[in-house]
Order: C-alpha cells, then sequence, then structure tokens
C-alpha cells in the first residue's frame, strides 16, 4: 500500500507513519511548510508540503491507495472556536472531496472519543451512544462531531471511509506535549501537589497505530471504531506512575471550584492584560465527569492489542527522560 497520511508530525501521526513504515508499506505525508519535522526525522517516507485547504488538494493524493486523515487543530481555548471549526470541519471535508476526485481506496478518518461524549448513565460510552452536539462541552468537542458527520456523510455517499476513535493515547513521540502528556511530565517535574477527581480511558498509542492499520484492513465504511484499552481515575494513573518511578503520588483531591475559578480568572481575566492563559476553562468543566469509554468492538471486530497500560506510561516516561523533557536531579 501507499499511504497518504495528514498530522503526520504529531503524535498519533507520527506512531502510525512508523507502523506503516514497520509493516512494508510506503508513506507520503502532507505537512506545512512550518511544521516542526523533529517526530519523522530519519524516516525514509517523501514528504509533500501542503495544507488542508489548498485547491489542489487532490494532486498531491495522486498515486496512493489509502488516506489515513490523522490531522485535527487540538485546542480548550474558548478564543479558538473559528480556527477549530475551520481547521477540523472543513479541513476534513476538503480531504475527503481530494481523497475522492484522486481515486482513493480507502480512507481511514481519524475521530476521537470526544465526538462521542459522555454517557449521563455513567457507564463506559460505546459507538452506539452519542452525545447530543450541544452537551459537548467546548468547541473542539464540537468541531470533532462536526467533522465525523463528514466523515458519516461521505461514506453514505458512496466513499470508502472508516471511522476510528482514539481515547487518550500515551507513549513515545508525544512532542508537545498532550494534556494527559503534560500530567505526566508534570508528576515527574514534581509539579503535581493535588489532583482533581476525574478519570480517562487510557491506550498505547502503538496500539491505536495498529488501530487504524486494523481499520483499513478490516473496518466497515461508515461505521467508527473506538481505540481503547483502560478506564482509570487520574488518582490511580498517578499511583501508577508513583510505583513505575519511585516518585511519591499527590494524596490530595482538588474541589472542582478551585481550578474552575483559576481557570476563569486566567482566561476571562488576565488575557485582557496580555497574559497568556493556563489553565483553560473548557479543560475544567471536561474533568468534571469521567471520560469512560468501551473499546470491545474494536477488540472483537478488529483485533484490537491491548498492551498493559502500565507499558505505556513507562514507555512515556523513558521517553520523555530520554528527549530531556525532565531534569535529571
Amino acid at each position: 500500500m501507499k499511504a497518504f497520511v495528514t498530522g503526520g508530525t504529531g503524535f498519533v501521526g507520527a506512531n502510525l507513519v512508523r507502523s506503516l513504515l514497520q509493516q512494508g508499506h510506503s508513506v507520503r505525508a502532507l505537512v506545512r511548510p512550518n511544521s516542526a519535522l523533529d517526530n519523522l526525522q530519519g524516516l525514509d517516507l517523501e514528504l509533500v508540503n501542503g495544507d488542508l485547504t489548498d485547491p489542489d488538494l487532490a494532486r498531491s493524493l495522486m498515486g496512493c491507495d489509502a488516506l489515513f486523515h490523522v490531522a485535527a487543530h487540538y485546542s480548550l481555548w474558548q478564543r479558538d472556536r473559528d480556527a477549530l471549526y475551520h481547521s477540523n470541519v472543513i479541513g476534513t471535508r476538503n480531504i475527503l472531496a481530494a481523497a475522492k476526485q484522486a481515486g482513493i481506496e480507502r480512507t481511514v478518518y481519524t475521530s476521537s472519543v470526544a465526538a462521542i461524549g459522555v454517557d449521563p448513565s455513567g457507564q463506559p460510552a460505546t459507538e452506539r451512544y452519542q452525545s447530543p452536539v450541544e452537551a459537548l462541552i467546548g468547541a473542539y468537542k464540537q468541531s470533532k462531531y462536526w467533522a465525523e458527520q463528514e466523515a458519516i456523510a461521505a461514506a453514505k455517499a458512496g466513499q470508502d471511509v472508516v471511522i476510528v476513535n482514539p481515547s487518550t493515547p500515551i507513549g513515545a513521540w508525544d512532542i508537545k506535549p498532550t494534556p494527559t502528556g503534560d500530567i505526566i511530565l508534570r508528576f515527574l517535574q514534581r509539579r503535581m501537589p493535588a489532583y482533581v477527581d476525574t478519570g480517562l480511558n487510557l491506550i498505547h498509542v502503538r496500539d491505536v497505530a495498529q488501530g487504524h492499520l486494523l481499520a483499513w484492513e478490516k473496518g466497515r465504511s461508515g461505521e467508527r471504531y473506538i481505540l481503547g484499552n483502560q478506564n482509570l481515575s487520574l488518582k490511580q494513573l498517578l499511583d501508577h506512575l508513583s510505583q513505575l518511578t519511585g516518585l511519591p503520588a499527590p494524596t490530595r483531591s482538588l474541589p472542582a471550584w478551585i481550578p474552575l475559578s483559576v481557570a476563569w480568572i486566567d482566561e476571562q481575566v488576565l488575557t485582557r492584560f496580555g497574559k497568556a492563559p493556563s489553565i483553560p476553562i473548557d479543560g475544567v468543566r471536561m474533568s468534571q465527569h469521567p471520560m469512560y469509554y468501551d473499546a470491545t468492538k474494536a477488540i472483537q471486530d478488529l483485533g484490537l492489542p491491548q498492551t498493559p497500560v502500565t507499558t505505556a506510561l513507562k514507555d512515556a516516561v523513558d521517553w520523555f527522560v530520554s528527549k530531556g523533557y525532565v531534569k535529571k536531579g
């Protein structure tokens, strides 16, 4: 297969590119002219400069068999609503149209559990659950919902599009890092004196990458597959990190009103004086509801691997330390 990959410089994309190459496929990756290429250094692949809004996008896809559309703009800041819609929704519409024009056989679209939402019953959500879009917290989640609707519409119109919904990946090549990677980093840097009572579904990022390939091989067009593994509270995650590293885990939990108040001051008040905010309001609001998911469908239908989350955490820690994110001593 010759695969066209968007978002290859990012966390999931960089791991996907590596999985594709390791399995003998060739890769052409779309990169913006100003993108940092650190995550792709030393890899044998073709780079194409461009953007999801390019009018001649189809030309870049010519000659490829599959499209893996991983790229997405991620931000929890309320000020970024328009940028999120333009990149995630309009960008997805454009790349799907370009793939159709270029004769791409199958597209795997990287959505997110963010597009599904949180089941109010308290049970881990499956692919069958869908939160009303107005109940999705924040512009990012809503943009991922509308972007997924573009993929569903393309599939209904006859285009071969499989949707994957990763939960919270952890592991190597988390270059920015992601919010969960930042939690791991702050723990390693001993900058986490307390925690909030929330929960996440965690999965090794290599399993997410493999899930994309399995979706290309076995997925059904128009269907979505949650790529997840283990549901853990944030306290359990921190306790696992403590066992792995020997560092003490925080023992105090914060009531929700404290980070919410800080975030409101940060985003609504201090930004008016030119200060860059550090805590997004929507991020705090999301944390008030454990984000638990059930990946049974992807495990049974695709054969999604389930690497132990402790292995994923160790790989993340080792990568952050090896890349100098954590000062020794």
